[in-house]
């Protein structure tokens, strides 16, 4: 045997350890990392117009899918969720109506009769949209007992309830939980209070 032959099992020999070890730690960073991934916080890419001037195209969110499952969707709250017409795609936009409400949405108001209530109350909106934004649209809904109305922040520019109608709960994946993408917009998302 060759002294060429000789030093290369041992290199061999030096390697399979190594190799064996970044296994395991990719393995057990897996099986870390994947549970977290698709059951309690997923990235999302902000698309399009709808949600400004609050989230804008390219931002990049953090979802928390895991809060709806011990407490019930709230008005105000952002969300992603898979669109009815084509769940294959994902929609984020603000939860404006519960279930066993009826929206009415008519000249440039949106009232909301809770629980089968005569009397409505004008949602405020002034603590998230500017001063001036149209919100169009002639419809009055009443909500089933899992159903959303959901309306994106651009009103001008956003798909939502008043085209496509509610949004049901099995739909909705989860609210935005962080915004970290911009960092200079880097932020806690928090649900207003009416």
């Amino acid at each position: 045997m060759t002294e060429e032959n000789k030093i290369i099992p041992f290199r061999l020999k030096n390697f399979l350890p190594a190799f064996l070890e970044m296994a395991k730690i990719v393995i057990i960073a897996l099986l870390i990392v994947m549970p977290i991934r698709y059951f309690l916080f997923q990235p999302f890419f902000v698309k399009g117009q709808s949600m400004e001037p609050n989230f804008y195209n390219g931002e990049y969110l953090i979802i928390n899918e895991i809060s709806y499952r011990f407490e019930s969707p709230q008005r105000g709250d952002i969300i992603v969720f898979k669109y009815p017409g084509n769940p294959s795609q994902r929609y984020i936009k603000r939860i404006i109506g519960l279930p066993g409400e009826t929206i009415e949405v008519k000249r440039n108001q949106i009232k909301i009769f809770p629980g089968g209530s005569a009397e409505p109350k004008i949602l405020d909106e002034s603590k998230y949209l500017p001063e001036g934004l149209v919100t169009t649209g002639d419809l009055k809904t009443a909500l089933g007992i899992n159903e959303y109305f959901v309306l994106g922040d651009n009103r001008l520019f956003s798909s939502d309830s008043r085209y496509w109608g509610t949004l049901s709960r099995e739909n909705i994946i989860g609210k935005v939980a962080v915004r970290l993408w911009p960092f200079a917009a880097l932020a806690k998302i928090r649900a207003p209070r009416y």
